[in-house]
């Protein structure tokens, strides 16, 4: 029904930054949520951002990356973007796009369609 395809991945000096893109395909809803998560080896799936509706400040933000990442929607390209700026080494993961009517919003568990995942890599 849905399909999600996440790229922007890639390997960076702590300090720097990348983007990533989920781009949606199928049988999509406007105010669907679409999220963000990461999971590192040995650790649980978790929480990284979240942006609600097809438009408007509905963003929300893990306490770990408040203020350094920051989550948008275009709509009309099926689309949301990540850019994650001053990264650090903890912020290595693969990184999910993920999508649905979770409730919470912040509960993996909660999420139907999901991306493949892509590696981001911060070094020192």
């Amino acid at each position: 029904q849905v399909q999600l395809v996440e790229s922007g991945g890639g390997s960076v000096q702590t300090g720097g930054s990348l983007t990533l893109s989920c781009a949606a395909s199928g049988r999509t809803v406007s105010h669907w949520v679409i999220s963000w998560f990461r999971q590192a080896p040995g650790k649980e799936r978790e929480f990284v951002a979240a942006v609600k509706g097809s438009g408007g400040d509905n963003s929300y933000y893990a306490d770990s990356v408040r203020g350094r990442f920051s989550i948008s929607r275009d709509s009309a390209r099926n689309m949301a973007v990540l850019q994650m700026n001053s990264l650090k080494p903890e912020d290595t993961a693969i990184y999910y796009c993920a999508s649905g009517t979770p409730v919470p919003f912040g509960e993996p568990r909660k999420y139907v369609y999901w991306g493949q995942g892509t590696q981001v890599t911060v070094s020192s």
